[in-house]
């Protein structure tokens, strides 16, 4: 079998930071918009909906993570970008479990969440904003799970193969 990627955590990833946003916004406009029913409705819909879906893509998320984490070559300073990661993480999808479990349990899925419980979602979906900052800081500082196609030349330029004119850089 050819290896594509080390593993999955990136497939997954985008799931439920675009899930969570998502809910964030609409929480959001369904309180805004509580004094329209005929809109806020919609709009609570898609709020508790896409935080649920959201809770649960979490979960397979940080488990693919947790066996990145156990892939990846890192060095000591990777080592400790990738604990604090996992740290944000783990409080995250905590957070994120709790809200979905109670709004479930506690409202239709057509009712206009409360302010409280939007704010949860917004400083959850902050969380989740801050996990994925220190995600890509694994990747793009400490260059974890990246395979680089070629060596950079010693002059730090690059060179391209173009029948065409040079390009500006």
């Amino acid at each position: 079998m050819i290896e594509v990627i080390p593993n999955f955590h990136p497939l997954f990833v985008h799931f439920p930071i675009a899930l969570i946003s998502v809910s964030a916004f609409f929480h959001l406009a369904a309180r805004l918009l509580s004094g329209q029913p005929r809109y806020a409705s919609p709009c609570a819909v898609l709020a508790h909906a896409t935080l649920w879906l959201g809770a649960l893509a979490a979960l397979p998320t940080a488990a693919l993570g947790w066996l990145a984490s156990n892939s990846v070559e890192h060095d000591e300073a990777g080592h400790a970008a990738m604990l604090l990661h996992r740290s944000w993480a783990l409080v995250t999808v905590l957070a994120l479990i709790v809200l979905a479990s109670l709004d479930a349990w506690r409202n239709k899925v057509d009712a206009t969440p409360a302010w409280s419980f939007t704010t949860a979602v917004i400083l959850a979906w902050a969380l989740v904003a801050s996990t994925a900052w220190h995600g890509a800081e694994l990747v793009y500082r400490h260059g974890l799970g990246v395979i680089a196609a070629t060596a950079p030349s010693e002059s730090g330029e690059h060179e391209h193969q173009h029948e065409a004119a040079p390009h500006a850089h």
